[in-house]
């Protein structure tokens, strides 16, 4: 009897059970407004790294590399000289590539060949910029083509301009909110986009010049981007 009162309970709650969840409406999306924006600040560079090239030219591939070892040693001591360590100096490229002539009518002829030995120096001090162009030209570079400046330390940037970013999305969201008739909420969400900041280049010509060279470093720019999301309050 028991047994019997038990299933015919549990025969006619099910009905009520199954109808409770039937009537259960979906939960309504919370209005949103969605805002990006980008913050720029800018930095002072405290290093700088340069490309220094030795190109000599000889009648065999032989010769040409035997000069330009010659020339590119006298470079890095004198590089050194200047307190530039191992870790400083590094070697980006060694090319040997021939050169020809083409006459009319024959096949083109080798007259002789290049070698070009590139390192690049990692300058931690940028009053020595200067110094280490004079002291490779000098002594035998004769190809610099690129002079590039950075800061070792942006940390304190990012962080400033995450804040810039933030803010101005902010400015928007209330602004596209009051437009709309309502307020701003609460922050729902915020990605911050990857940053990268632009190194300053400048170009740098093989000419030695009587007067030590004069090198302005300039100021490099670092720009984040956030993505947001914000609650909206319609207005009653």
């Amino acid at each position: 009897m028991k047994a019997m009162l038990f299933a015919v309970s549990c025969a006619l709650l099910a009905p009520l059970t199954g109808h409770t969840q039937d009537i259960r409406t979906p939960l309504e999306p919370i209005p949103q407004i969605s805002v990006a924006a980008q913050h720029e600040v800018k930095v002072s560079p405290d290093r700088a790294t340069i490309q220094i090239s030795v190109q000599t030219r000889a009648a065999t591939a032989a010769a040409a590399a035997t000069q330009n070892a010659t020339k590119l040693q006298s470079v890095l001591a004198a590089l050194r000289g200047l307190g530039l360590t191992n870790d400083q100096l590094s070697t980006l490229n060694y090319n040997v590539a021939p050169d020809y002539v083409h006459r009319e009518g024959r096949e083109p002829e080798i007259t002789g060949y290049n070698v070009t030995n590139t390192i690049v120096a990692d300058i931690r001090q940028l009053s020595q910029v200067g110094p280490v162009i004079d002291a490779a030209l000098s002594r035998g570079a004769n190809m610099m083509t690129s002079l590039q400046f950075y800061a070792s330390n942006t940390e304190a940037a990012r962080r400033t301009a995450i804040a810039g970013a933030i803010a101005k999305a902010r400015a928007d969201a209330e602004a596209a909110a009051a437009a709309a008739g309502g307020s701003l909420g609460q922050l729902l969400d915020i990605n911050i986009g990857a940053y990268m900041p632009q190194p300053m280049y400048r170009m740098v010509t093989a000419a030695r010049m009587q007067a030590d060279t004069p090198i302005q470093p300039g100021q490099e720019s670092l720009s984040v981007v956030v993505s947001t999301r914000w609650r909206f309050n319609p207005g009653r």
